[in-house]
């Protein structure tokens, strides 16, 4: 039995026999205004895709449907944990892009200017973003949970002229003001308005001059031009912040025809998207997999995108499972924290649901670990439904490791991210750039530019060259540590800068994390290195246990015992510290910096790391909690 489906290794083939041609054939399934001059241009380390095409991101995801039959198709669903059900056809959902189109026109906003977005995943979002792109206008939308300090370097990085934000979300149960961090933010960045979506009571008082509520919004595009504007392929749709080497995070610039072209052709090869399913993806909009899969490449094919608010185990652990059911949810895209969340309930929660719709589940965030892989894939679904995960970063704009299920179900293997799907080229080298053998860790490089890759930084194309293209010159760094088995799979062990070196020994991080969820008690794990005088580096685990379970000395005994089962003697754990939650960026990835600052009893801001998408403000009030969870 062949380990790869014949049919993705045909599509690799084709792609890496002509990259230029495969990636043509890719850009020719969606719609141009007038077709691009070159497919590709590579001048190291920037790049063009498509040149002289002109296209628009948001006509290709909603008009386009509308004016070849399907406007009467469910586009978006918006949910929420308190019950609000909202649908629009694709034609409801074109009338709501166009008034506010209107609206940004009514209040200067022009082609090129910045708009932020500071609203939870919610229609009234995912429209402004539409109508921004439709514009030629850039969005940067900006996770409404980040504080004002966060807001305001965003607002100032971009050079937003405008800021479009709801008064309030709700998050399990409990509404969050989301105004008196707006305020806050202006304060330290400045803006020429402000767009208020006051929901329900309690509305929050406005400035005058400044501030215009949402219905006074729209009434000011009257007369203005709903049109949509024809971009050439390179032109930014959008800009988004990931973070980087400094304080200071990038704004990683997302292009009209490369980006639509990437994640058109992802969701289709990797998740099999088509327009007919039902996509849920429960990811925020204030991240890249927002942007990407809960908003802009469900539309391109076609499909209906379901995109909710709030916690998705609230009010109860089965409200996740129940939406599946109640929607006909046939594909999802989660994280591996929410995994790990739904495993710590049990399959208790899913008692009776009907999952006959849903066909496939995706993971990516961080390595989808073995044992919450097993549990929802064999114990939740019973071996029925396919789980798989895959890589890709904020920069890619879309997977670049996967399975390709769209293509065929190729052999999958618990804790692997998969191969490099077809038009993506991937190698793994040692930091001074040299190839290492199959098995031997490494750093991932990719060798070529794709379309969906970020060409740029926002207004800082040097810090670009230096971080990505110059650590392994003419390569794309990634960053993270890997290593490739003899089919081509990638695995993941963890940034660069987190692995951990034992008497000579390279360790992930997510290999000790993976060997300690073995054990029935672990709800989830986080892994450092600590200085060792005999062997370099020893492992420092901090764990959070299953509901029923109480730290004890014994327990830690087990644990060490399953490490060694599982991993060899060579792994030596200098500590085991229960702790109540593991502390993560808002994006919900493990912020492992917070556990070598505990450990070297250190400040968070001190630590240096390739990447880390929390704030030093984050990390530090993190660090205070969990010193405050084991003491000195």
């Amino acid at each position: 039995m062949e380990v790869i489906h014949p049919s993705v290794k045909r599509a690799m083939l084709e792609a890496q026999s002509d990259p230029d041609r495969y990636w043509a054939s890719q850009a020719e399934k969606l719609p141009w205004f007038r077709k691009w001059d070159n497919v590709f241009n590579w001048t190291p380390p920037t790049f063009r895709w498509f040149e002289g095409g002109r296209t628009n991101l948001s006509y290709n995801a909603v008009d386009h449907h509308v004016t070849h039959g399907r406007a009467g198709h469910a586009a978006l669903i918006g949910l929420n944990e308190w019950g609000e059900r909202r649908t629009y056809t694709y034609a409801q959902l074109q009338d709501e892009v166009k008034q506010v189109a209107r609206g940004l026109r009514g209040i200067g906003v022009r082609r090129g200017d910045r708009v932020a977005i500071y609203m939870p995943t919610m229609p009234e979002a995912i429209i402004a973003m539409l109508a921004c792109t439709r514009i030629g206008a850039i969005h940067i939308v900006i996770f409404a949970g980040f504080g004002g300090s966060a807001l305001a370097e965003r607002i100032r990085l971009a050079g937003a002229k405008v800021l479009l934000a709801a008064d309030r979300t709700q998050r399990k149960g409990k509404t969050v003001w989301l105004m008196p961090i707006v305020e806050k933010a202006l304060e330290q960045a400045q803006v020429e308005r402000v767009v208020v979506l006051r929901r329900g009571e309690g509305q929050p008082d406005l400035v005058p001059g400044r501030d215009i509520d949402w219905p006074d919004f729209i009434a000011a595009g009257q007369g203005q031009s709903d049109a949509y504007e024809e971009m050439e392929s390179n032109e930014p749709a959008y800009i988004l912040a990931t973070s980087g080497t400094t304080a200071s995070p990038k704004l990683a610039v997302h292009v009209h025809g490369g980006y639509a072209v990437g994640i058109h052709s992802a969701a289709r090869v990797v998740f099999g998207l088509s327009p007919d399913d039902v996509w849920w993806s429960t990811s925020d909009i204030g991240w890249v997999v927002g942007h990407s899969y809960i908003v802009y490449a469900p539309l391109l094919v076609g499909a209906t995108t379901i995109a909710y608010e709030g916690a998705i185990d609230y009010p109860s652990p089965s409200s996740f499972y129940r939406i599946i059911e109640r929607e006909k949810v046939s594909g999802i895209f989660t994280a591996p924290t929410a995994v790990r969340m739904l495993m710590a309930h049990g399959t208790a929660a899913a008692a009776g649901v009907d999952f006959t719709a849903l066909e496939r589940v995706f993971s990516a965030g961080e390595v989808l670990n073995p044992p919450a892989w097993e549990w929802m894939q064999k114990d939740l679904f019973q071996d029925r439904i396919p789980v798989i995960d895959h890589w890709w970063q904020t920069e890619t704009g879309g997977p670049v490791m996967a399975n390709a299920w769209g293509l065929g179900l190729s052999a999958i293997k618990p804790g692997a991210a998969g191969i490099p799907i077809p038009g993506c080229f991937a190698e793994v080298r040692t930091a001074e750039g040299e190839p290492v053998a199959p098995g031997e860790k490494g750093i991932l490089i990719l060798t070529r530019p794709f379309p969906s890759l970020t060409p740029t930084i926002w207004q800082d194309p040097e810090r670009y060259a230096r971080e990505y293209w110059q650590r392994i010159p003419g390569t794309y760094f990634t960053g993270d540590a890997v290593h490739v088995d003899e089919d081509g799979y990638i695995w993941f062990s963890g940034r660069a800068d987190e692995i951990i070196k034992i008497a000579g020994h390279r360790i992930g991080t997510i290999e000790v994390e993976t060997a300690f969820l073995r054990h029935p008690a672990v709800a989830e794990a986080g892994v450092t290195g600590r200085p060792d005088e005999l062997r370099g580096e020893v492992a420092s685990a901090f764990i959070v246990l299953r509901q029923g379970h109480q730290p004890s000395e014994e327990l830690k005994k087990e644990l060490l015992r399953t490490v060694r089962e599982e991993l060899g003697a060579v792994v030596v754990v200098g500590e085991i510290n229960f702790v109540h939650s593991l502390p993560k960026t808002r994006s919900g990835k493990i912020m492992r910096r917070v556990f070598k600052a505990v450990i070297l009893k250190k400040d968070p801001g001190d630590i240096s790391t390739i990447e880390d998408e929390g704030s030093v403000e984050d990390a530090r009030d993190a660090w205070r909690e969990i010193q405050a969870q084991i003491g000195d």
